[in-house]
Order: C-alpha cells, then structure tokens, then sequence
C-alpha cells in the first residue's frame, strides 16, 4: 500500500441559509447550518474532509481551533496514524492548553469532530473504499485500536470492546443483506417548528408517498396546547401503523416536561427527544421513571462518552442519538455504540450532518455490533451542496458505495 503523508490542513468556514423556516425548533430559530470543515490535504493529492455543525454564529472560533488541532497532524504518514488513532485522539482531546477551554465539550470538541471526520475521510479514500467497509474489512483489535476509552473503562475496557465485536463476528452474514435492501429513513423535514399547520399537513402527505413510515414533530411552544393540536394532527393524518416522534430540543423544566410527556402520550410517541437540558441527568432520570413506558432519546446535545455513560448507567436514555459530528468524531461514535451495546440500548443517531457520515456508521453498527437497525433520521436541506448526497428512496437509505465518507462539499 503506497504511503500517503499529510502536507497541509486548513479549516473553512461554510454557511447555508435556511428559508421559510427550515431547521426550526423551540430554542434554534435563526435559520442558518454551518459546517466548520477540516481539509486534510496531502502529497498524493487526495484530500480529507471532515465536519461538524453549528448554526452559524461562532462557525469560525471553531474554525480557529481546527487549525490549531490540525497542526500536529502535518507530517504524519496516514497509515502510522490510523494504526494507533485512539492514543492520537486522546492526545488532541486532551491538548495541555486547549482543554482547558472544555473538557471534551464546547468548542473545542466541535472542533476535534471535525478534525477527526477528516482523518477517517482521508483513510477511507486512501484505500479506495466507503467508510462502512473500510470499517468491517478491519480486524477487531484494529477497531479497539481507534478508540480513546479513558473515562469510561469502568464500564467499557478494551477487552469488553474486543469481546463484543469478536462475539458477533461470525454472525455478520446474516445481517449483510441490509447493505443490498437500503437503511430504513425516518423524515424529520416534515414538523419544524415554524411551520404553519397546513405546510405540516401537505409535507406529511408527500413523506408518505415517499415512503416513509416515521415522523418527528417539534415541540415546545410556549402554549403547550398548539404541541398537542399538531400532535393529534400528525397522528391522524399518517395512522396507528407509523411511528411518530416529537423533539423538545431542551425546551421545558422538568415539571412542565412531566407535564408535557404525559399528555403526549396519548398519541404513543415512539419517544420523546429532548425534553430537558441535556446536562440534568438527575432530571431526566426523574423523568423517565414518571412518564415510563414513554421512552426517551437524547444525544444531540451530549457532547462526550463520558456523559453517556452516565445517563446509561442513571436508566435515564432509551434511545442513544449519538451524533459524530458532536462527539469527538468518528471514533467517539463508535465508543458510545459499543458502550450502548453492552447496556442493551438502541442507537439512532442524530443527523444534524444530513444524514451523510451516519449512513455508513449505523451499518457498521448493524453489521458488526448486532445493534437493531431501527431507523436513521432524514434531513434534505442541504443536498444541493453535497458532491455526494445520501441517496434515499422508498424511505430508506440506498447503501453508498463512493470512497470516504460522503461529506465533500462543492465549491
């Protein structure tokens, strides 16, 4: 295999509009994605790309640390780096300076997923593969070897990590035949927050002639009856046969999430996302024990492992939404799947990246962990500025087959 060295990293500072209220949620209204963008560039002109998202305001402080963090990267051969990537990630994430400004969370994390999407970018296209294949192509140690377990290893040691990806190796056949059937969707476009009710209605309709079978609907109004009349009316129009899912985003207190979650749960919400700040674990313990059997997802917002660690152990979570544009990028991802798997919990990521880096990932997690392929949240706004956008029909994810991981964006 021919050497690929790292030359050059640079960060760009790229920012979409979102109109007539796209993308809206009770505490996000300002109409805007962004990607802080990691460029690996190297001596044999392929080049990485990695991203992670914000809503545009302070896109370039993140940018500023990309560039910071990227700077120990130029020089390093690919495959030497790749080889021993969970000690390299642990050593950015735990920069002597920068994480004081985290740890592990905020800026600076946004900034290490960006920087470490890159890598795996860059290593997928290296060896001419998508990453889902790059993925299950590696050995099981090969797999531990890309993950920082500090903080967790009571939970998850390497040897846990070894045993659970050898355990369902030889089964992995008989979960292959997703890759040729596609990844079932879930159509999160439909119910933004600022949508006035005929928009929902007319959006629904047309998702289901798409094919899909699941919905989400924002939720959080300050008048939480106008919640519950868009509730009904999502129920109504796709029937008792979809699943429908309604999202907080952080909105209420825990009494008014209480409060909210119960009355929703008359129109058995497959969960609900969201419902309180995302640090209160206590709270949404207390939560999830009041308005059992409404279950809880939450992940958009959870930053690191650590934290997921402790809302597993806390039965606070039911649906794991982990994000490797929130984490710390690729590999944190796949810590947090595998620490899911041990809990016996489901992971449906959040897909604030469209869609595109996930796609490969939860096949991954399907294939090689033996986790439910339940559903992955769909987001079409920004297809138009993708060399590769997910491709999905009949309501589910065809399977890409392009090399890296399918977020090159157009100039």
């Amino acid at each position: 295999m021919k050497a690929v060295t790292i030359t050059r990293a640079d960060a760009q500072d790229r920012r979409f509009a979102l109109l007539n209220g796209a993308g809206s949620d009770a505490v996000h209204t300002n109409g805007e994605y962004a990607f802080a963008v990691t460029q690996l560039h190297t001596d044999c002109g392929l080049t990485g790309c990695g991203i992670t998202l914000t809503m545009g305001n302070g896109n370039r402080v993140v940018c500023d640390i990309i560039e910071q963090l990227t700077a120990t990267l130029v020089g390093r051969e690919l495959e030497e780096l790749m080889a021993e990537f969970g000690a390299v990630s642990q050593r950015l994430a735990d920069d002597p300076s920068l994480r004081w400004l985290g740890p592990h969370k905020g800026v600076v994390h946004l900034a290490l997923a960006s920087v470490v999407n890159a890598c795996f970018d860059l290593w997928a296209k290296s060896r001419g593969l998508p990453l889902w294949r790059l993925l299950l192509d590696l050995t099981s140690t090969q797999v531990v070897a890309l993950l920082d377990l500090s903080y967790v290893e009571d939970v998850l040691s390497a040897d846990d990590a070894l045993g659970i990806l050898e355990h369902h190796r030889s089964t992995r056949k008989s979960r292959e035949g997703i890759l040729s059937s596609g990844y079932p969707g879930y159509d999160t476009s439909v119910g933004w927050f600022m949508y006035e009710d005929d928009r929902v209605r007319k959006n629904v309709q047309v998702g289901l002639e798409a094919g899909f079978r699941a919905f989400k609907l924002k939720v959080g109004s300050p008048d939480g009856d106008r919640d519950l009349r868009r509730a009904a009316m999502l129920r109504e129009i796709v029937g008792p046969d979809c699943r429908i899912m309604f999202d907080a985003n952080q909105q209420w207190r825990l009494r008014e999430a209480e409060h909210m979650c119960h009355a929703l749960a008359a129109f058995n919400p497959y969960w609900i996302e969201e419902p309180t700040h995302p640090d209160d674990i206590e709270a949404h313990r207390k939560l999830a024990a009041s308005v059992a059997p409404v279950r809880l997802a939450l992940g958009e917002h959870v930053p690191n492992r650590v934290l997921f660690k402790n809302y597993m152990q806390a039965k606070a979570i039911h649906f794991v939404q982990a994000d490797c544009t929130r984490l710390a990028g690729v590999s944190e991802f796949l810590t947090v799947s595998l620490m899911a798997r041990k809990f016996g919990l489901p992971v449906v990521p959040h897909v604030g990246d469209m869609g595109q880096i996930h796609q490969h990932l939860v096949l991954f997690n399907h294939i090689a962990m033996d986790h439910e392929a339940i559903f992955l949240e769909h987001i079409h706004h920004l297809r138009q500025y993708l060399v590769h956008p997910a491709c999905v029909e009949g309501g589910v994810y065809r399977t890409p087959e392009v090399p890296g991981l399918s977020c090159d964006l157009k100039e």
